[in-house]
């Protein structure tokens, strides 16, 4: 069980990420996150998982998803899927703070973004070179022809 104060935080610039579930209790099937985004926070350049599927569930707020050249403004009840292969990123456009809880089947993005963290941490600059190569690492990749 995770409660309300619970779980390991991720801060990403402008986003707060909160592990809900990070695979271990899953047998690695499913990792779960509450995130949070901040008023025009952007989020990553476009991207494709090969091994994975993302949900995104809008808590409260809008947060606008973008998938191969199309946009949607996403607000609080919706459920957005991106099956593997999917170019989409999001990000909140709007002037009030967003939340969603995110999905990972199986739990392999987890470890993406504490790699990120940890690129911060070390004092270096989280430059899109560093976001590649930990997108590498973790079967995803640019979505070079849509950026």
């Amino acid at each position: 069980m995770t409660g309300p104060g619970d779980g390991e935080v991720i801060v990403l610039g402008t986003t707060r990420m909160r592990i809900l579930e990070d695979g271990s209790s899953t047998g690695h099937r499913l990792a779960i996150a509450e995130s949070v985004l901040a008023p025009h926070a952007q989020g990553p350049p476009q991207h494709r998982h090969a091994r994975h599927d993302e949900g995104f569930y809008v808590l409260s707020g809008t947060v606008r998803f973008t998938v191969g050249d199309e946009d949607y403004d996403a607000g609080a009840g919706t459920l957005v899927m991106v099956p593997p292969g999917t170019p989409h990123t999001f990000a909140n456009p709007t002037d009030q703070p967003a939340v969603m809880l995110s999905t990972f089947t199986p739990d392999l993005y987890v470890q993406y973004f504490r790699d990120l963290q940890a690129v911060l941490a070390s004092g270096r600059p989280l430059t899109a070179q560093a976001n590649i190569d930990a997108m590498g690492r973790y079967a995803t990749e640019p979505a070079t022809d849509l950026n």
